[in-house]
């Protein structure tokens, strides 16, 4: 049984509700990142990631505030989170303006959420299952600058239909 698409917009915020979002556009997609960077930040096994389309994503109310940094992979970026009780929100990256990677457990309804895929698994806790017929992969997975394709086989076909940075393979035929 999958998940029943969600209703947009899409709300969210912050733990104690300083800040809140919307966001007006279904994601991109939805994926793991199990990288000790991520493991570490989120004080957890793994990063529940979300890109959306910035354009459609809309603070609210409250400020955000920003932690500028390097990734370990080099790229600037700017983690958002909230100045009084510290919960992460967001993250820009140099060169992806046109995406908001939103952490995707400060949704008021994350009901419907089921990964599609799962990157760095390598350094993956050894207790984590991935979810059911998501992808998974060692190393994070760009195409082309793009995101991986997130097709039919997660049963999650509003995230292909909806966006336009993801990747099908040859021979998908859409479905």
């Amino acid at each position: 049984m999958s998940p029943e698409s969600p209703a947009l917009p899409l709300t969210g915020g912050c733990s104690c509700g300083a800040i809140r979002y919307e966001i007006a556009s279904f994601p991109l997609l939805l994926y793991t990142c199990n990288c000790t960077n991520c493991q570490r930040t989120s004080g957890s096994a793994f990063a529940l990631n979300m890109p959306v389309v910035a354009k459609d994503f809309h603070i609210l109310q409250g400020s955000p505030k920003g932690w500028h940094h390097i990734s370990p992979t080099g790229v600037a970026v700017i983690s958002w989170f909230c100045g009084d009780c510290g919960g992460r929100l967001y993250g820009d990256r140099a060169g992806r303006e046109e995406i908001v990677n939103l952490r995707a457990g400060t949704l008021d309804d994350t009901s419907w959420l089921v990964p599609v895929a799962h990157m760095y698994m390598k350094s993956a806790q050894p207790w984590v299952l991935s979810a059911a017929n998501a992808e998974c992969h060692e190393m994070a997975r760009v195409i082309s600058g793009r995101w991986p394709w997130c097709g039919a086989r997660c049963g999650q076909t509003f995230f292909r239909q909806n966006s336009s940075i993801c990747e099908e393979p040859a021979g998908a035929n859409g479905v």
